[in-house]
Formats: structure tokens, C-alpha cells, sequence
């Protein structure tokens, strides 16, 4: 094991990519990238070493030629530590680091590094300490090879287990118990979103990369003061406030944490709770560096990320900010028929932000299906189903003894009730087509 300097971390980087990536040009940027993610966790860089592979080498991850230029460039720079932008097995970890002599980190314990600097509110250090016990189980052999076997003979014998298996229980116990304060807290929000629900408020969540300006579209448009820097994840923390910007829309809006290239699965996983508020939202705003070359990739990037949260059905607007880098102007493009909308914005020099919140407007409205009628008592059923949806908004009986309801839901929630040969799904196919709304097999098609 290697002790951090007290003079701060010097730091030689390591950046090994694939023979294919190299010849699409798409090293350069993922280096710069890597090189901010460095910087942001504090890190002082004194040398870049590139590594083009065709393969894994299973003892250092790059071959034993990189490697010896590599352990020359910590001993030339002093470095205390060397920085790999890949996902290194706990073995090619633990070679290296006999190799070079410093310590080695991949590019998840370091991603796991920031989080844990930045993280501010309880239940962001709980996530992030819940991710880095989970990556370090998986590392726990280091530092304990000598005890991996019981010790024999009089006066040796111990209470039965070795150091690595007192840590590894020790570890678990710590895990369940942060699951089980995540648990709570999971539990307290979702009374808060239960609780919008019942009262109409509808619900917007800013999703991105990192450093696309989700921050500071946030304060633009809800005045909240988060923290908002030209960095990667300068946001850790969610923060839900109220928009007031949309006439006659009850809304709020969540601020996320910015997703990047080969996000840790154990930060995936710790941070659901963070990104609960963008599973549960009537509409996504994905924010995009336009003024990024490879802005493209980025997008891929998250729509991966939403896609194994679960969370790619939601109806988006994609906004394209920072035209004031670009040379782009504030344009909004609303398809009737499939796909989201688009609208280029600035939210640093607040240019087509009116834009934006006509698209909002518009977007809810397309979304969200308020319907009044009678419901008879042969129904009580699906009356029982509008309330477990938190959905009805008013109720009176009339003097025939039927419901006099106002239900509001998304169109696709109408559109599963109408599925069936139940009498219930008769009435909500009849209302819908009383309504001239068509029920469409394909969401995206609204």
C-alpha cells in the first residue's frame, strides 16, 4: 500500500484505447476528457503516456513495453500515483503498483474519488460511500496476502477467521446498513412525489452529460443558487424546486447529477435514488453541449445510461445549450408525429430560453390528458384504479348515483386502460373516442 504525499498528488496518466478507436480520431477528445476528470479530483498531471492495444495484456492490461515506459516516467516525475483510464482487474491493479512502485487507480476508483469529494447532501454520501465499498469489495485481497491462511501450532490459533474474512463481514454489515438508511430516504421522497401527484403538479428532470449546463439552466430558470462551475460533476446532490415560469402549470423541476463515458455500474446502481426523480418525471430535458464536437457520442452516452435505469420511455426535449460557443441560433423544432423536440438555447447569456419554455408548455399539455365524465356504480373498479394513480382531481355524485369524475393521467396510462375485453376498458375506449382521441399503439407517436 502507498501512503498519499503530503505535498499533493503527481499524477502520470495512463490512456491505452482500442486499435479501431484510434483510427475513428476519437482518442484526442477522450484524453482531454480524462485529463479534466484528473484536475477535478485535484490531481497535479506531469506526463500523458498513450497505449494503442489490439488486446488485454492479463498482467498489467498493456504490455510489458508500455509498462516499463511507464514505471521510467513515475521515477523521472517523482509521481505518486498513476492514473489509468480503464477499468483494471484487482491483480493487474496490484502488478502494476509493484511495478511502478506508486499507487494505481482506474478510471472508476477515480470517478468513485470525485463523487465522494463533491457529494454534500446525506443521502449523496451515503450513495457514494455505498459505491465505494461495493468497488472495494472486490479489492480487499490488497494488503491482507499474508493472511489469507489460518495460522497453526500452540498459542496460534485464532477465533476462526482470518483479517480478509473479519473485513469482508465487516463490509457486508456496513452495506446492508447503508441500503437500509438509502431504503428510508428512497421512502421519503417518493411520499413527496406521491404527494405532487395527487395534487397535479407536474414533474421536469434535467438529465446530460456532465458540463453541459444543467446547472445553471436550473438557476435560470427556478433562481435556486445551486452550484454551477465549468467542471466535471459540479453537481452530486439532487435539488427539486418549483417552475413558475409556465402560465396556468403547476411543475417542478429536478437538477441531476451529469452522466460521462464508462460510468462505474456501482455508481449506476448507488445513484438510482438520485435519479428516481428523472424516472418518475412527465418530461426529461436532456441539455447538450452543442459547442462539443463530440456532443453525438455524449447523447449515446446517456440515452445507454436511461435505457438501463429504465427511464427511456419518458417523453423528452432535447436542448441543445452554450450556442453562444457554437455559433448555432435560438430555434425550436416541434415534430408533431415522432421524436422529441429540439430547441437550441444559450442559459449562460439566457438566449431562447422563451423558446424552451414554449416547448415545456407544449410538451405537458401533449403529455397529460385531463377527461371529465360519468362513471356508473357497475364500475367501482376502475374508480379504485383512478385513485390508486393518485389521479382524480375532483368527485361528486349526481342524483342517478353515478361518479362525476375529473381524472387526469398520461396518455399512456389511457391508453392501458383501454386495452382489453373488460366493460372497464369498453368505457375508457369510448371516452377516448368521444374525445376524438386517437389511441395509438406506438407513445412516441403522440
Amino acid at each position: 500500500m502507498f501512503e498519499r504525499s503530503e505535498r499533493g498528488d503527481r499524477a502520470v496518466l495512463l490512456c491505452p484505447t482500442p486499435m479501431q478507436r484510434d483510427l475513428r480520431g476519437e482518442q484526442p477528445d477522450r484524453i482531454e476528457e480524462f485529463k479534466e476528470l484528473v484536475t477535478t479530483a485535484g490531481a497535479e498531471i506531469f506526463d500523458v503516456i498513450t497505449s494503442t492495444k489490439q488486446s488485454i495484456d492479463p498482467k498489467y492490461y498493456i504490455g510489458s513495453g508500455k509498462a516499463q515506459e511507464l514505471q521510467h516516467a513515475v521515477q523521472v516525475h517523482e509521481a505518486d500515483v498513476v492514473i489509468v483510464d480503464a477499468a483494471l482487474s484487482p491483480v493487474q491493479e496490484r502488478n502494476l503498483e509493484a511495478l511502478v512502485k506508486a499507487r494505481v487507480l482506474d478510471r472508476r476508483t477515480l470517478i468513485l474519488d470525485i463523487f465522494a469529494q463533491r457529494a454534500r447532501s446525506y443521502e449523496g454520501q451515503l450513495q457514494v460511500e455505498l459505491a465505494q465499498l461495493k468497488h472495494m469489495s472486490t479489492r480487499l485481497v490488497r494488503g491482507w496476502t499474508h493472511l489469507e491462511r489460518q495460522k497453526g501450532g500452540i498459542g496460534m490459533r485464532g477465533p476462526g477467521e482470518t483479517q480478509l474474512e473479519t473485513d469482508r463481514r465487516l463490509l457486508n454489515a456496513r452495506v446492508k446498513s447503508l441500503n437500509a438508511k438509502l431504503d428510508k430516504v428512497m421512502r421519503q421522497r417518493e411520499q413527496g412525489r406521491k404527494q405532487r401527484k395527487k395534487s397535479g403538479t407536474k414533474m421536469l428532470a434535467l438529465v446530460g452529460y456532465t458540463n453541459a449546463g444543467k446547472s445553471t439552466l436550473f438557476n435560470l430558470l427556478t433562481d435556486a443558487g445551486v452550484y454551477a462551475e465549468d467542471q466535471l460533476f459540479a453537481t452530486l446532490d439532487p435539488t427539486v424546486r418549483q417552475l413558475t415560469v409556465i402560465p396556468g402549470c403547476q411543475a417542478v423541476i429536478s437538477d441531476t447529477v451529469g452522466f460521462v463515458r464508462d460510468l462505474p455500474h456501482e455508481l449506476v446502481a448507488a445513484f438510482r435514488a438520485t435519479l428516481q426523480e428523472a424516472l418518475d418525471a412527465d418530461v426529461l430535458l436532456h441539455v447538450i453541449d452543442d459547442s462539443n464536437l463530440e456532443h453525438r457520442d455524449h447523447m449515446a452516452e446517456v440515452y445507454k445510461v436511461l435505457d438501463d435505469l429504465d427511464i427511456g420511455a419518458v417523453p423528452m426535449i432535447e436542448i441543445f445549450n452554450k450556442i453562444d460557443q457554437s455559433g448555432a441560433q435560438p430555434q425550436l423544432r416541434l415534430n408533431e408525429t415522432k421524436g422529441p423536440d429540439q430547441v437550441w438555447i444559450s442559459a449562460h447569456q439566457n438566449k431562447g430560453i422563451n423558446l424552451l419554455l414554449k416547448a415545456i408548455e407544449e410538451r405537458l399539455h401533449r403529455t397529460h390528458l385531463s377527461l371529465e365524465f360519468a362513471l356508473p356504480m357497475s364500475l367501482a373498479k376502475l374508480r379504485a384504479q383512478f385513485f390508486a394513480q393518485d389521479a382524480v382531481r375532483d368527485e361528486q355524485v349526481d342524483d342517478a348515483g353515478q361518479w362525476l369524475l375529473r381524472v387526469e393521467l398520461p396518455l399512456e396510462k389511457w391508453r392501458q386502460l383501454a386495452k382489453g375485453d373488460d366493460p372497464s376498458a369498453d368505457f375508457i375506449s369510448q371516452l377516448l373516442v368521444s374525445q376524438q382521441i386517437e389511441i395509438k399503439e406506438n407513445p412516441q407517436d403522440w
